[in-house]
């Protein structure tokens, strides 16, 4: 992490040494694109605190855990699909999982769920592509998560 701030503080005074103005104006744009996606960022942590928190541990593992076998890595598939949580709050949330007992392979089906299938999203998914691709590009990847996830289980 270290390494990717000072990285970031090499190119803005790169930047900053090239072109003063439109560093400036991409400071300021990038400062509002935070400011209007903070709000939404913040929301989910609570709500996802809030769950974790009024959901015993022991749930958690039952349902996601090694002893969920086949219908934990269904449970997180679906509940992957139909989340609509960005990946960077998607992250965190999987080492919060992990770190609750939830296993590798059933995180990594939730996280590419999460990431590739969008069942909130299919609506407009199928306006601009139409339902018939829309459906099976969300079947194929629904389809895909699970076998990532069942070869993260060889693997681990």
């Amino acid at each position: 992490m270290e390494v990717l701030i000072i990285l970031t503080f090499i190119a803005i005074a790169y930047s900053w040494f090239v072109d003063k103005e439109k560093t400036k104006q991409g400071l300021s744009a990038g400062v509002i694109m935070f400011l209007n996606i903070l709000p939404t960022i913040l929301v989910v942590i609570v709500l996802i605190s809030v769950i974790l928190y009024f959901l015993p541990n022991e749930t958690i593992v039952h349902s996601f855990g090694k002893s969920a076998g086949f219908f934990g890595y269904l449970l997180a598939a679906v509940v992957g699909a139909i989340a609509l949580i960005p990946g960077f709050i998607a992250y965190p949330l999987a080492g919060t999982l992990l770190s609750n007992g939830v296993s590798y392979p059933v995180v990594a089906v939730f996280i590419s769920t999460l990431l590739m299938v969008g069942v909130i999203t299919l609506p407009l998914e199928a306006k601009y592509f139409g339902l018939k691709v829309a459906l099976i590009r969300n079947s194929l990847y629904f389809i895909g998560a699970i076998i990532i996830g069942l070869i993260i289980g060889l693997i681990m």
